[in-house]
């Protein structure tokens, strides 16, 4: 996957890594569509930045998508309520390469608090040039999108 447009959010607890990020892909030549937050003084709820993300990643907006929070776990729970989303809480390089390489994942969730800048950004860059391996797993990533709702 060729990534070239990003879309970015975080809440309050992780705006200052995500305009690290932010600065950092930016110089590498991506476009990057960022629906803040940027202010670590105001607060603002988590479920709100996930929902502008996967609306954005619906409409095509951008290619792939990363979130932001305090742990990272608010923001991996909102975001995979939506059908098109496969987002993944990443803390490490090698994390960041099984959830594409397997999982197909869309969006990357990282937890601000828990995360050097150097480290975030290198966990981000592995995540962006990593491809999807397809077989065995396309099978399992096609259902996910599948899967029923109703209990019944």
């Amino acid at each position: 996957m060729q990534v070239k447009k990003i879309v970015m959010a975080s809440d309050h607890a992780a705006c200052e890594l995500k305009s690290y990020l932010k600065e950092s892909l930016t110089l590498q030549g991506y476009e990057i569509v960022d629906y803040g937050t940027d202010s670590e003084t105001q607060s603002v709820d988590y479920p709100d930045k996930a929902y502008l993300l996967a609306k954005s990643l619906k409409k095509e907006e951008a290619d792939i998508g990363i979130l932001l929070c305090g742990s990272g776990i608010g923001m991996s729970i909102a975001v995979n309520r939506y059908n098109h989303i496969r987002a993944a809480l990443v803390h490490s390089i090698e994390y960041a390469k099984l959830a594409r390489q397997h999982n197909n994942a869309n969006v990357l969730v990282l937890g601000g608090r828990f995360l050097k800048p150097q480290e975030a950004l290198e966990i981000t860059n592995t995540f962006l040039t990593t491809d999807f391996e397809g077989d065995r797993h396309a099978r399992r990533v096609a259902k996910l999108g599948d899967m029923p709702h109703d209990f019944e």
